[in-house]
């Protein structure tokens, strides 16, 4: 992403510490088995760089994309087989909501800084 491309992300919603908090999650992170994240907020900037317990990671892309669009190999980055396991997996985390192929969130991939 270039400098030019960074400037029209819209303000973060949150912090790049607030990304990656559930315990299995961070262990999938630290493990490889995770390589990116979505939230319905913009996290983090490319280029951040988040710590889960010592390990540092950085941010290589933000841009946003509607559920309706997840293939498996986006579900792969999630640490998930397919797209109905990290659709299961969402939906028993936030119980009652909707998934709406056309609601948007916004994906952060990321790799270990070596």
């Amino acid at each position: 992403m270039t400098q030019h491309e960074n400037n029209t992300l819209p303000p973060k919603t949150c912090s790049v510490e607030r990304m990656v908090t559930m315990e299995e999650d961070v262990k999938k992170v630290i493990a490889g088995e995770k390589t990116a994240t979505r939230r319905n907020g913009r996290y983090a900037d490319p280029g951040e760089i988040m710590t889960l317990e010592g390990h540092q990671f950085v941010v290589d892309k933000v841009y946003s994309q509607s559920l309706g669009e997840l293939t498996d190999e986006d579900a792969r980055r999630e640490g998930f087989n397919n797209v109905e396991e990290y659709k299961q997996s969402i939906l028993s985390i936030h119980p009652g909501m909707p998934w709406l192929p056309q609601m948007r969130v916004w994906v952060h991939e990321f790799s270990q800084v070596k």
